[in-house]
Protein backbone atom coordinates (compact mmCIF):
# COMPACT_ATOMS: atom_id res chain seq x y z
CA UNK A 1 0.00 0.00 0.00
CA UNK A 2 2.74 2.60 0.69
CA UNK A 3 4.43 1.61 -2.62
CA UNK A 4 1.02 2.60 -4.54
CA UNK A 5 0.51 6.01 -2.47
CA UNK A 6 3.91 6.54 -3.58
CA UNK A 7 3.28 6.04 -7.02
CA UNK A 8 -0.28 7.55 -7.41
CA UNK A 9 0.96 11.08 -5.56
CA UNK A 10 4.69 10.88 -7.29
CA UNK A 11 2.19 10.88 -10.24
CA UNK A 12 0.17 13.24 -9.37
CA UNK A 13 4.06 15.36 -8.40
CA UNK A 14 4.97 15.25 -11.50
CA UNK A 15 1.94 16.50 -12.87
CA UNK A 16 2.37 19.50 -10.91
CA UNK A 17 6.09 19.77 -11.41
CA UNK A 18 5.62 19.93 -14.97
CA UNK A 19 2.47 22.52 -15.14
CA UNK A 20 4.39 24.66 -12.61
CA UNK A 21 7.83 24.42 -15.01
CA UNK A 22 6.30 24.84 -17.46
CA UNK A 23 4.17 27.99 -17.18
CA UNK A 24 3.91 30.74 -19.51
CA UNK A 25 5.42 28.49 -22.86
CA UNK A 26 4.07 29.73 -25.51
CA UNK A 27 2.98 28.27 -28.95
CA UNK A 28 4.80 29.35 -32.26
CA UNK A 29 2.62 31.04 -34.92
CA UNK A 30 1.91 29.11 -37.85
CA UNK A 31 3.78 32.05 -39.50
CA UNK A 32 6.87 31.82 -37.81
CA UNK A 33 6.31 27.82 -37.81
CA UNK A 34 6.14 28.23 -41.73
CA UNK A 35 9.86 30.54 -41.52
CA UNK A 36 11.86 28.05 -39.45
CA UNK A 37 10.71 24.97 -41.58
CA UNK A 38 11.70 26.96 -44.60
CA UNK A 39 15.12 28.35 -42.66
CA UNK A 40 16.04 24.54 -41.61
CA UNK A 41 15.00 22.57 -44.65
CA UNK A 42 15.84 24.79 -47.75
CA UNK A 43 14.57 24.08 -51.20
CA UNK A 44 11.83 21.94 -49.58
CA UNK A 45 8.13 22.79 -49.69
CA UNK A 46 5.66 21.50 -47.15
CA UNK A 47 2.53 19.51 -48.83
CA UNK A 48 0.29 20.29 -46.06
CA UNK A 49 0.87 21.95 -42.23
CA UNK A 50 -1.81 21.96 -39.50
CA UNK A 51 -2.21 22.90 -36.34
CA UNK A 52 -2.32 20.53 -33.17
CA UNK A 53 -3.83 21.73 -30.28
CA UNK A 54 -2.98 19.65 -26.55
CA UNK A 55 -5.70 18.51 -24.84
CA UNK A 56 -6.86 15.78 -22.36
CA UNK A 57 -10.48 14.85 -21.68
CA UNK A 58 -11.75 16.69 -24.35
CA UNK A 59 -10.47 20.03 -22.55
CA UNK A 60 -8.27 21.94 -24.75
CA UNK A 61 -5.54 23.69 -23.24
CA UNK A 62 -4.37 27.20 -22.80
CA UNK A 63 -1.82 28.71 -24.73
CA UNK A 64 0.58 29.40 -22.22
CA UNK A 65 0.15 26.02 -21.31
CA UNK A 66 3.13 24.01 -21.87
CA UNK A 67 2.31 21.66 -24.56
CA UNK A 68 -1.00 23.50 -25.29
CA UNK A 69 -0.15 22.94 -28.91
CA UNK A 70 2.12 22.85 -31.98
CA UNK A 71 2.34 23.51 -36.23
CA UNK A 72 3.17 20.07 -38.00
CA UNK A 73 4.35 20.52 -41.93
CA UNK A 74 3.75 17.43 -44.06
CA UNK A 75 6.25 16.58 -46.61
CA UNK A 76 5.26 13.86 -49.37
CA UNK A 77 3.28 10.39 -48.40
CA UNK A 78 6.32 8.43 -48.06
CA UNK A 79 9.63 8.89 -46.33
CA UNK A 80 11.99 11.04 -47.15
CA UNK A 81 15.49 10.11 -44.96
CA UNK A 82 17.10 13.00 -46.71
CA UNK A 83 15.79 15.39 -45.12
CA UNK A 84 16.99 14.10 -41.55
CA UNK A 85 20.49 15.23 -43.05
CA UNK A 86 19.60 18.17 -44.51
CA UNK A 87 17.89 19.39 -40.97
CA UNK A 88 20.72 18.01 -39.43
CA UNK A 89 23.61 19.84 -41.56
CA UNK A 90 21.70 23.26 -41.80
CA UNK A 91 20.66 23.43 -38.33
CA UNK A 92 24.78 23.01 -37.20
CA UNK A 93 25.66 25.94 -39.89
CA UNK A 94 22.95 28.16 -38.49
CA UNK A 95 23.66 27.92 -34.52
CA UNK A 96 21.01 25.56 -33.49
CA UNK A 97 21.73 23.81 -30.33
CA UNK A 98 21.26 20.35 -28.58
CA UNK A 99 20.67 18.28 -31.44
CA UNK A 100 20.03 14.00 -31.18
CA UNK A 101 17.96 11.85 -33.04
CA UNK A 102 14.59 10.74 -32.85
CA UNK A 103 13.78 7.13 -33.43
CA UNK A 104 11.91 6.86 -36.70
CA UNK A 105 10.56 4.53 -39.59
CA UNK A 106 12.28 3.28 -42.26
CA UNK A 107 14.86 6.23 -40.50
CA UNK A 108 15.38 8.29 -38.03
CA UNK A 109 14.32 12.01 -37.34
CA UNK A 110 16.44 14.54 -35.55
CA UNK A 111 15.42 17.34 -33.69
CA UNK A 112 17.27 20.59 -32.61
CA UNK A 113 16.27 23.95 -29.88
CA UNK A 114 16.69 27.63 -30.24
CA UNK A 115 15.06 30.84 -29.33
CA UNK A 116 12.79 28.90 -26.97
CA UNK A 117 11.74 26.97 -30.26
CA UNK A 118 11.79 23.29 -30.58
CA UNK A 119 11.83 21.42 -33.73
CA UNK A 120 11.41 17.79 -34.59
CA UNK A 121 11.26 16.06 -37.49
CA UNK A 122 9.76 12.41 -37.67
CA UNK A 123 9.82 9.66 -39.93
CA UNK A 124 6.90 7.78 -41.03
CA UNK A 125 5.93 5.06 -42.80
CA UNK A 126 3.17 7.31 -44.19
CA UNK A 127 5.60 10.49 -44.82
CA UNK A 128 7.94 13.16 -42.83
CA UNK A 129 6.54 15.23 -40.19
CA UNK A 130 8.36 18.56 -38.92
CA UNK A 131 6.77 19.86 -35.72
CA UNK A 132 7.90 23.34 -34.44
CA UNK A 133 6.50 23.72 -30.87
CA UNK A 134 7.90 25.69 -27.58
CA UNK A 135 10.52 24.60 -25.93
CA UNK A 136 10.96 23.44 -22.47
CA UNK A 137 11.19 26.72 -19.95
CA UNK A 138 14.31 26.74 -17.88
CA UNK A 139 14.08 24.68 -14.72
CA UNK A 140 11.47 22.54 -16.46
CA UNK A 141 13.19 19.46 -15.64
CA UNK A 142 13.75 20.40 -11.80
CA UNK A 143 10.51 21.20 -11.27
CA UNK A 144 9.74 17.96 -12.74
CA UNK A 145 11.57 15.74 -10.64
CA UNK A 146 11.09 17.87 -7.44
CA UNK A 147 7.53 17.35 -8.26
CA UNK A 148 7.74 13.84 -7.99
CA UNK A 149 9.97 13.11 -5.01
CA UNK A 150 7.71 15.51 -2.78
CA UNK A 151 4.68 13.79 -4.09
CA UNK A 152 5.97 10.41 -3.45
CA UNK A 153 7.12 11.23 -0.18
CA UNK A 154 3.94 12.70 0.55
CA UNK A 155 2.00 9.61 -0.90
CA UNK A 156 4.09 6.72 1.01
CA UNK A 157 4.01 8.67 3.87
CA UNK A 158 -0.51 9.10 3.65
CA UNK A 159 -0.69 5.39 2.68
CA UNK A 160 1.59 4.60 6.03
CA UNK A 161 -1.10 7.20 8.23
CA UNK A 162 -3.86 5.02 6.66
CA UNK A 163 -2.50 2.17 7.70
CA UNK A 164 -2.66 2.86 10.86
CA UNK A 165 -6.20 3.47 11.57
CA UNK A 166 -9.22 1.37 11.18
CA UNK A 167 -10.93 3.02 8.10
CA UNK A 168 -7.34 2.29 5.78
CA UNK A 169 -9.42 0.40 3.02
CA UNK A 170 -12.47 2.88 2.43
CA UNK A 171 -9.82 5.70 2.94
CA UNK A 172 -7.07 4.03 0.12
CA UNK A 173 -10.00 3.00 -2.21
CA UNK A 174 -11.10 6.82 -2.12
CA UNK A 175 -7.63 8.20 -3.12
CA UNK A 176 -7.41 5.48 -5.25
CA UNK A 177 -10.23 6.07 -7.67
CA UNK A 178 -9.79 9.26 -7.53
CA UNK A 179 -6.06 9.75 -8.85
CA UNK A 180 -5.65 6.06 -10.85
CA UNK A 181 -7.44 7.37 -14.10
CA UNK A 182 -4.89 10.40 -14.44
CA UNK A 183 -2.12 8.21 -12.89
CA UNK A 184 -2.78 5.64 -15.90
CA UNK A 185 -3.37 8.03 -18.56
CA UNK A 186 0.06 9.99 -17.65
CA UNK A 187 2.08 6.82 -17.75
CA UNK A 188 0.58 5.89 -20.92
CA UNK A 189 1.20 9.66 -22.82
CA UNK A 190 5.01 8.99 -21.12
CA UNK A 191 5.57 5.44 -22.87
CA UNK A 192 3.80 6.07 -26.09
CA UNK A 193 5.73 9.67 -26.73
CA UNK A 194 8.80 9.46 -24.39
CA UNK A 195 10.92 12.53 -24.09
CA UNK A 196 11.62 12.54 -28.18
CA UNK A 197 8.00 13.88 -28.82
CA UNK A 198 8.27 17.58 -29.58
CA UNK A 199 6.34 18.18 -26.25
CA UNK A 200 6.09 16.48 -22.90
CA UNK A 201 2.19 15.74 -22.50
CA UNK A 202 3.04 14.55 -18.35
CA UNK A 203 0.86 17.15 -16.75
CA UNK A 204 -1.83 17.40 -18.63
CA UNK A 205 -3.67 13.87 -17.59
CA UNK A 206 -4.26 15.08 -14.14
CA UNK A 207 -5.38 18.64 -14.37
CA UNK A 208 -8.60 18.20 -15.64
CA UNK A 209 -9.56 15.55 -12.25
CA UNK A 210 -7.73 18.08 -9.80
CA UNK A 211 -10.99 19.50 -8.98
CA UNK A 212 -13.23 15.81 -8.16
CA UNK A 213 -9.59 14.69 -6.65
CA UNK A 214 -9.97 17.29 -3.96
CA UNK A 215 -13.84 16.85 -2.86
CA UNK A 216 -12.33 13.08 -2.93
CA UNK A 217 -9.72 14.31 -0.56
CA UNK A 218 -12.04 16.31 1.61
CA UNK A 219 -14.16 13.36 1.87
CA UNK A 220 -11.02 10.87 2.64
CA UNK A 221 -10.28 13.35 5.43
CA UNK A 222 -13.86 13.68 7.10
CA UNK A 223 -13.60 10.05 7.06
CA UNK A 224 -10.24 10.16 8.45
CA UNK A 225 -11.33 12.86 11.48
CA UNK A 226 -14.54 10.90 12.55
CA UNK A 227 -13.78 9.49 15.92
CA UNK A 228 -14.32 5.41 15.16
CA UNK A 229 -17.39 3.70 17.26
CA UNK A 230 -16.66 1.35 19.55
CA UNK A 231 -18.88 -1.76 20.32
CA UNK A 232 -20.61 -1.22 23.30
CA UNK A 233 -19.40 -3.51 26.36
CA UNK A 234 -22.57 -5.64 28.19
CA UNK A 235 -22.50 -3.81 31.92
CA UNK A 236 -21.53 -6.60 34.50
CA UNK A 237 -24.33 -8.51 35.76
CA UNK A 238 -24.73 -8.03 39.18
CA UNK A 239 -24.44 -10.33 42.28
CA UNK A 240 -27.32 -11.84 43.44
Amino acid sequence: MVLLGAVLLGTAGLSAGAWYGGRGATPPTPERSTAVAEELLPGTHASGSMIVRGWRYGVVLADDDYGSGRTELHYGESPDCALTGLLRRTAESRGWRDGRAVPGSPCDGWRVERDGLLVTLVQHPTGTRLAVTAAPPAGFEVAVVGGTVLGALAGAGLFLLLARTRRQPLAAALVTVGLLPGAQSTWSDLLTDGLAAPTWPAWRALAPVLVPWLVIALVTAAVLARPATRPATPAPAEAT
